[in-house]
């Protein structure tokens, strides 16, 4: 399952690299593509408008690239004893992967949260060990499984 949710989160952030290139490219080119009239103003607010575009999909394309980094790291083959990055947890809430904030997925007929250890519940299953008991939201919850 593990292999299987390390390649969908990388697939899905390859997914999302691509869009926000695809955007700041045509962002760029639109902002270069203005031309000149006799509206000075309205160039260059059309103009400054691209470039605010295409900064913002800079730095959601670099923020990308670095989630995709943090999930290179994850060792597929390490069968976890407590919540770490990179560990499937199974508790009596639901099924969660700690690896990047992505939300709710189904896969293998499994419905899956996926979601990053800084993440409020993340942070509450990081460390925690197969029976440990846990609250979030004021609901009490028990870990039945770590891969």
């Amino acid at each position: 399952m593990k292999s299987t949710l390390v390649q969908y989160v990388k697939t899905y952030l390859d997914q999302r690299m691509q869009t926000s290139l695809d955007a700041m490219n045509a962002a760029q080119e639109s902002a270069n593509g203005e031309s000149k009239s006799s509206a000075g103003d309205k160039y260059e607010t059309s103009r400054a408008m691209g470039h605010l575009d295409r900064d913002m999909h800079s730095r959601m394309y670099h923020q990308t690239r670095e989630e995709r980094k943090l999930v290179e790291r994850i060792d597929e083959s390490i069968n976890f004893k407590k919540g770490a990055l990179g560990a499937f947890i199974t508790t009596s809430m639901g099924n969660f992967f700690l690896s990047v904030s992505i939300g709710q997925v189904n896969i293998n007929e499994k419905s899956i949260m996926i979601i990053s250890p800084q993440s409020p519940i993340g942070a509450l299953l990081i460390g925690k060990m197969v029976e440990d008991k846990f609250s979030f939201r004021g609901k009490e919850a028990e870990i039945l499984a770590i891969e």
